[in-house]
């Protein structure tokens, strides 16, 4: 046997090896990927944060005091949060349920002259607003949504030791990464086969990402959801807290927004014959949504993210069916790494794999 073959033999055997422990590897962590990755993310949100006290203390010192502010900014917020979510997206589900017993939007339309004034105008184009579907939609619609809310604050709180340990958990995984991400970042890089400026840009795109969901989108959608909140108590809505989380949620998408809520809530208010009140509905969201997307949003984030609309539409859709109310996060992420590999592609593989003269 030649060395040649010999070395070969050697490379794929220890190839297949190093791809088993791999699989063995991944196999291992993947109970624990969702905590790994969300808390990769948090440390990226929380590192500028950590560089600053490690000027003044020692790594383990600052790492320490960086974990303390996150649980002091997330853990005992979220613990509110969930257990307020959970009660308000219950009664929700219940109210959706009793709505299409009670059927209480029939006689609001069948009272309301606009209905009056539009139907004629929607009998052109073969089209009529009754109570009966209007009443169906609403309270399949509040169903839908208030489980849903329901079921994920439920999977959070459903044993309160497992949310404290995994919350732990988390910081744990936040306390080395503040301290070792540098390292852990350059044995990425000179593991991988690609060259060290491809696997910075992915990286670098990774924090890009998550820190545009989190501080652009995240912030903003904290803004809308408490002043849309906030609105809705002011002008006597029931469970304002949870129409400001719905909208919060909603604020994460491009296209629909806070709207989804808002337009169908001034709607309401001039079924009723709140001119006044819908107006100022429709004037406060375009307000909002407009100052939020257009002037907070490009000064917070800037120009370091390029993604399509649609894409980051689909993205959180498809990532909130996949994987739950994480999927805000994780749909991007996934969108981010495919276009960042495409790019790369682009730039310096695609010669390579044409035919000449192509």
């Amino acid at each position: 046997m030649s060395d040649s073959t010999s070395r070969n033999i050697i490379l794929w055997f220890f190839l297949a090896l190093f791809l088993v422990s791999c699989i063995l590897l991944g196999w291992l962590l993947w109970p624990f990927l969702s905590i790994i990755v969300l808390a990769a993310v948090i440390t990226g949100i929380f590192n500028p944060v950590y560089r600053y006290l490690n000027r003044k203390f020692s790594p383990i010192p600052s790492s320490l005091l960086t974990c303390l502010i996150i649980f002091f900014v997330l853990f005992i917020p979220v613990s509110v949060f969930i257990g307020i979510l959970a009660n308000e997206g219950y009664d929700m589900y219940l109210a959706a349920r009793e709505a299409v017993l009670n059927n209480p939007y029939k006689e609001l339309l069948a009272n309301s002259k606009i209905v009056e004034k539009i139907n004629p105008f929607l009998s052109n184009f073969g089209l009529t607003i009754t109570g009966d579907e209007i009443n169906k939609s609403i309270a399949e619609l509040g169903r839908v949504v208030g489980l849903f809310l329901y079921e994920q604050a439920r999977s959070m709180t459903a044993n309160i030791f497992n949310f404290v340990v995994n919350f732990f958990f988390m910081i744990l995984i936040i306390f080395y990464l503040l301290i070792d991400s540098h390292r852990l970042a350059a044995f990425i890089v000179e593991l991988s086969p690609l060259p060290n400026d491809q696997d910075e840009k992915l990286i670098q795109k990774f924090k890009d990402m998550a820190g545009a969901i989190l501080i652009g989108n995240g912030l903003g959608g904290i803004i809308q959801g408490t002043l849309g909140g906030a609105v809705f108590a002011l002008f006597g809505f029931n469970s304002p807290f949870l129409w400001g989380v719905i909208m919060a949620l909603m604020a994460f998408l491009p296209i629909v927004g806070i709207g989804i809520v808002f337009i169908p809530a001034s709607i309401y208010l001039f079924l009723n014959g709140r001119v006044p009140a819908g107006i100022f509905f429709i004037v406060f969201y375009i307000l909002l949504s407009g100052g939020i997307e257009y002037f907070f949003k490009p000064k917070v984030v800037g120009k370091r993210v390029q993604m399509h609309t649609l894409l980051v539409f689909l993205s959180i859709i498809g990532g909130l069916k996949l994987f739950g109310i994480l999927g805000i996060i994780y749909g991007p992420l996934v969108v981010t790494a495919f276009l960042t590999l495409s790019d790369i592609y682009e730039s310096s593989y695609r010669r390579i794999v044409e035919p000449e003269g192509k």
